[in-house]
């Protein structure tokens, strides 16, 4: 019964994920300055509107050192869910001057919104707990990312 159900859960996925454009991204090393020194991670560039809606939905994993990013133009009061989201992940978002504005908690799978609590230019995903890992805080700075 049990593989019957996971069976019909990925058929009605199917025509989702194949929409979602959310493979072979652009990447780029984005890095938080913490108390706790220079933290590097690789992440993919959701640039487009479409990319931007699908972000993380479908992914299985969230590996160590790496995450995704959403650049805004222009900078802007923002929220995020989880929608057809499996992995647990910080939300971070960042302001017009490349400094953390808060850090969202996002569950998988939730429609509730995770708001930014301000004017927000970048948002980063990573794996939960990176960010309770590497120390970081609002105030913190984030080098490397992209303007749109």
């Amino acid at each position: 019964m049990r593989l019957l159900v996971v069976a019909l859960a990925m058929l009605l996925a199917a025509p989702a994920l194949a929409a979602c454009p959310n493979a072979g991204l652009a990447t780029e090393t984005v890095t938080f300055v913490t108390a706790t020194g220079r933290h590097p991670y690789k992440v993919e560039i959701a640039a487009t509107p479409d990319e931007q809606t699908c972000g993380m939905m479908f992914r299985e994993s969230a590996p160590p050192g790496t995450g995704m990013v959403f650049p805004f133009a222009p900078p802007r009061d923002a929220a995020f869910w989880m929608k057809n989201t499996q992995v647990a992940l910080d939300i971070i978002f960042v302001g017009p001057d490349d400094r953390v504005v808060s850090i969202g908690d996002g569950k998988p799978f939730s429609r509730d919104l995770v708001p930014s609590g301000g004017i927000t230019a970048n948002v980063v995903e990573l794996a939960r707990g990176e960010g309770a890992r590497i120390g970081l805080k609002p105030g913190d700075r984030v080098l490397g990312l992209r303007r749109k």
